[in-house]
């Protein structure tokens, strides 16, 4: 059975989340966007466990309608790294709240802050059949590869015990495979959604075969055992993301690996820090000039969130215009859910919307966008080109740091 999962996410109880960020809210964004598994995120902090508790079905078992629930957590430890954890059952998560409570306060934020290292979380994990790796790896702010050179620096002697690794928004399988050490593991694409709006929730996931939607049967497809596993990989091109390259936090100008070190990191233009950026930083870890897939690993599928492409589409300035609005929920009404949309119904099925917006969504199929790279703080963002009939012959950006990725096999080929 396929389904697709979102298992990074936050609820309301974290900082800087939206109110709406309630289990029936997500029930019924999820089923919009055709996500299947969603993370309950913050599983630990004690006024959320107790609504998950109430939502349970038993104490493996959380589903609303159709759609089904899995217990997470993000940990912070006393490096800054971010750790997911993918708990079996509420008692489980009890369990962990215990443990975490003497090395943090767990009631200040539901990703909460622990004065213990990779290894010793990993340890904990283990002990409750929990499944941990590292949060978006390779940002330059609380990440694995921000405090560490590898995953024995993170994970010491737990390190066998890692199954898969975030890959984050600034990064995809082309970037994560060109280090070694992570060829084993299952790369997860996950939203980390701190509001349920139709752009944050499931703008990044990960499809998934699995025996039954249970913690054992996601655990299987995690660990790729009896055949189960990853079937895909959907997430944001790596330039879309805010550290894509390096650039200044302040005014965000762009600088190359070898100017960043000849200006000590400081920006020339208004001395503010220049922040390393992920592609420089993962061309510091490669041990191989390419990507080298494993045979597990998936296809990596680039979209962007349906609202999105459709304000693209119509030169629109945000994606709560009406006539945004109208196309979205005609699409997805008709189709089932987002995810359908932009993956698998046919251009004959879509005339009843623009045909500008039929294009785009094309354009995203075929990777035919022109990409301006993110950097410091402030996200990439995409161009759709001027005739897409014209199969971007005569279409450039401008801005020296633009680029147009090449195409990626057809969708309908996955």
């Amino acid at each position: 059975m396929k389904i697709n999962a979102d298992l990074h996410l936050h609820s309301k109880y974290s900082m800087a989340c939206s109110g709406r960020m309630e289990l029936p809210t997500m029930t019924v964004e999820a089923a919009k966007k055709g996500i299947d598994l969603v993370a309950t995120g913050d599983c630990i902090h004690p006024k959320w466990l107790e609504e998950i508790k109430r939502a349970a079905i038993d104490d493996e078992t959380i589903r609303i309608d159709n759609t089904d629930f899995i217990l997470t957590t993000e940990i912070e430890d006393k490096f800054r790294v971010h750790h997911l954890l993918i708990l079996p059952s509420i008692s489980k998560a009890e369990e962990l709240a215990i443990e975490m409570e003497k090395h943090g306060d767990i009631k200040i934020d539901g990703r909460p802050t622990v004065r213990m290292d990779g290894c010793e979380l990993a340890e904990v994990a283990k002990d409750i059949g929990a499944l941990i790796g590292p949060c978006h790896a390779f940002t330059p702010w609380t990440s694995m590869y921000a405090a560490h050179d590898s995953l024995q620096d993170c994970y010491g002697d737990m390190t066998g015990y890692i199954s898969f690794v975030e890959l984050g928004l600034s990064a995809d399988s082309d970037y994560a495979d060109r280090i070694s050490e992570l060829h084993r593991l299952t790369f997860l694409t996950n939203s980390d959604a701190h509001s349920p709006m139709v752009n944050k929730l499931a703008r990044e996931f990960t499809q998934l075969e699995v025996p039954e939607v249970t913690f054992e049967g996601l655990e299987k497809a995690i660990m790729r055992k009896e055949g189960y596993g990853p079937t895909l990989n959907v997430g944001f091109y790596p330039q879309e993301g805010k550290y894509n390259e390096s650039a200044c936090i302040k005014c965000f100008t762009h600088y190359t690996m070898q100017e960043s070190v000849s200006l000590n990191w400081k920006c020339s233009k208004c001395r503010g820090q220049i922040k390393k950026g992920v592609k420089d930083r993962v061309n510091e870890l490669a041990d191989l000039p390419e990507p080298l897939h494993p045979d597990h690993r998936p296809p990596y599928v680039h979209l962007a969130p349906l609202s999105e492409v459709i304000m693209m589409a119509l030169g629109h300035a945000s994606i709560n215009t009406k006539g945004v609005q109208t196309a979205w929920n005609s699409l997805v009404e008709r189709s089932g859910s987002e995810v359908k949309v932009l993956l698998d119904v046919p251009v004959e099925n879509m005339d009843f919307v623009d045909r500008k917006i039929v294009n785009a969504i094309m354009a995203f199929r075929n990777e035919e966008i022109i990409i301006h790279p993110g950097g410091g703080g402030q996200y990439g963002w995409l161009e759709l080109p001027a005739d897409r009939e014209a199969h971007l012959t005569s279409t450039r950006p401008e801005n020296e740091h633009a680029g147009k990725k090449d195409k990626q096999k057809s969708l309908f080929d996955f």
